[in-house]
């Protein structure tokens, strides 16, 4: 059980939400983060491509749909490029500080979207976060799991949404075809299954309450908060 508020010296908890976009992962994120809070537990939210300024101007790149031309190869270092300033920014000083970081995406993300549904494989993936991230791993994995069709149809009308509030253009992966959705769920199922000691599978299809009780569930027995 992590005491309400940790020692210096006592190391934090990396807690991450992976699914397809669409999903319901920042919903639930920000519901678990109130039952944490609630416990008096210091947390950090974060998000991937992202919570860092650099990591923000990274995203904005990534995502908008003008850069669709954007090759997979380069693609891919961008992700990690983000995620290294991410670690040495944001993550790392958190769980140094005992704090329980509670993060949107980490590397299953790329090696389901770009190892998965840009064909490039896990090998460069898994190479890469070897060398830019020194093997980090979260200690808890939810993998929110849905059928593509409701996920990619929840996206897209986010984003409209988001676009005519002028907000932002987040829409390149959602102009993916269905078949690339596919591969990145089936990307998803093959890293619960390799790596089942530490990604959780959570079966999204039902209510957001009934998600978020099941993801309480599991972290409680999980980790103990």
């Amino acid at each position: 059980m992590i005491r309400a508020v940790a020692s210096k010296t006592q190391r934090g908890k990396f807690i991450t939400f992976e699914g397809l976009d669409g999903c319901g992962k920042s919903t639930q994120l920000e519901k678990l983060a109130r039952v944490l809070r609630n416990q008096k537990i210091s947390l950090v939210l974060t998000r991937e491509p992202g919570g860092t300024p650099t990591g923000e101007k990274i995203r904005q790149l990534l995502l908008d749909s003008g850069t669709s031309a954007l090759a997979p190869l380069a693609e891919l270092a961008l992700m990690f490029a983000s995620r290294a300033q991410h670690i040495r920014e944001v993550i790392e000083p958190a769980m140094a500080a005992g704090q329980v970081v509670l993060c949107d995406r980490f590397t299953d993300s790329t090696e389901a979207y770009q190892g998965g549904g840009r064909k490039l494989g896990s090998k460069p993936v898994m190479e890469l976060h070897h060398v830019l991230c020194g093997d980090l791993q979260p200690d808890l994995t939810i993998l929110m799991d849905s059928d593509v069709a409701t996920c990619v149809e929840r996206a897209r009308r986010r984003n409209r949404s988001q676009a005519k509030a002028a907000e932002c253009d987040e829409n390149r992966f959602e102009q993916e075809s269905r078949a690339f959705f596919g591969r990145v769920r089936n990307g998803y199922l093959e890293i619960a299954k390799r790596d089942a000691r530490r990604v959780v599978t959570v079966d999204a299809r039902g209510t957001p309450d009934e998600t978020h009780r099941e993801i309480v569930a599991v972290v409680r027995k999980k980790l103990g908060l």
